[in-house]
C-alpha cells in the first residue's frame, strides 16, 4: 500500500455543452497528471452547467447512464494516465436520479459509486427536485488504501464523515459546488472539524465561475487530520490544485487525539431516533 499521495483538484467552471465541458475537464486532468498527481478529483456535476438552480423538467435528460459518454471518457482518460479518479455527474439508473460520483481506478476500471445523502432543497439548489437520496457511504479500497467520497451539502453532517472513518478511510474527497464568497468560512470550519475529528485527510474541490445570480468561488483546499490545512486553499479561477499527503499521519494523529478509541458507543442511542423520539 503506497503511503504517500499527490491528489489534483480541478476547478473548472462548466457551460451549457456538455461535450465542451467533458473536453476541458480532460485537458485539465492531463495537466494534473503532468504536474504528478496520483489521483484526481472533478467538482460535483462537472460536466454540466448548474442546472438545479432552477425547477425544469427538461433538464432531467442531462443526466447520464454509469455506461454513458462521461464515465466511459473520464474510464478511459484513467487508464491513459495510470490515475485514481473520482467523477461527479447527474446519473440516470433505470428511472432514479442521483447525484453521483464515480470512482475509477488507475486501470480505468469502475470500483463504486456514491450516490449524495444529503440532498437540500434551498434557493438555486433545487437539488431535490432532481435527486433521488442515496441511503449509504460506502468505503472504496484503492492501491492507496480506502478513501470515501462526499458530496457538497455532506460535509455538514457530521454522522457521515464518521461513518466513512469507522470504516477505515484514511481520505475522504467532497467535490462541491459552492457559491457566494461570503460562505466560505462555515465550510471551511466544516471540513476542519471533520477532518480532526476523524483524524482523516479531507479534500474538498470546488466549482468556479459565475452563473446567473451564483458566482461558484472555487477555494478548493486539503485538510489533513489534525484539521490544519495542507499547503494553501486555491483561488477563484479554472484550474489545477495540488497536493500531496502522507497518509501514516492518519494513524499518528489517531493515536495523539485518540477520538475513535475513545468513542462510548453505548452512549449513543439517541443518535438513531427520529426527532428525539
Amino acid at each position: 500500500m503506497k503511503e504517500n499521495l499527490t491528489i489534483a483538484g480541478i476547478q473548472m467552471s462548466p457551460g451549457k455543452d456538455k461535450e465542451a465541458n467533458r473536453e476541458r475537464a480532460e485537458m485539465l486532468v492531463k495537466v494534473a497528471a503532468e504536474r504528478g498527481a496520483q489521483c484526481v478529483v472533478l467538482p460535483q456535476l462537472f460536466n454540466t452547467h448548474w442546472f438545479p438552480k432552477e425547477i425544469k423538467e427538461e433538464h432531467k435528460a442531462l443526466a447520464e447512464e454509469a455506461g454513458g459518454p462521461t464515465v466511459t471518457a473520464m474510464r478511459d482518460l484513467s487508464r491513459t494516465l495510470k490515475l485514481l479518479m473520482i467523477c461527479p455527474v447527474f446519473e440516470r439508473d433505470g428511472d432514479a436520479l442521483y447525484n453521483t460520483a464515480f470512482v475509477i481506478d488507475e486501470k480505468g476500471e469502475l470500483i463504486g459509486r456514491y450516490r449524495k445523502v444529503h440532498v437540500p432543497q434551498l434557493p438555486l439548489w433545487e437539488e431535490r427536485s432532481y435527486f433521488t437520496p442515496g441511503d449509504e457511504f460506502p468505503v472504496f479500497q484503492t492501491r492507496y488504501g480506502k478513501i470515501g467520497v462526499l458530496l457538497c451539502w455532506d460535509i455538514f453532517f457530521p454522522e457521515a464523515a464518521r461513518v466513512l472513518a469507522l470504516k477505515g478511510a484514511r481520505i475522504v474527497f467532497t467535490p462541491t459546488a459552492s457559491a457566494y464568497y461570503e460562505s466560505h468560512e462555515k465550510w471551511d470550519r466544516a471540513a476542519a472539524a471533520s477532518a480532526h475529528a476523524n483524524g482523516i485527510y479531507l479534500f474538498r474541490v470546488n466549482r468556479v465561475g459565475k452563473e446567473g445570480k451564483q458566482e461558484f468561488y472555487g477555494r478548493s483546499f486539503c485538510v489533513g487530520p489534525y484539521g490544519d490545512l495542507v499547503g494553501r486553499a486555491s483561488g477563484h479561477n479554472e484550474g489545477v490544485v495540488l497536493s500531496t499527503v502522507d497518509l501514516k499521519e492518519v494513524e499518528r494523529a489517531r493515536n495523539t487525539w485518540p477520538f475513535l478509541k475513545d468513542r462510548r458507543v453505548e452512549t449513543y442511542n439517541e443518535l438513531v431516533k427520529v426527532d428525539g423520539e
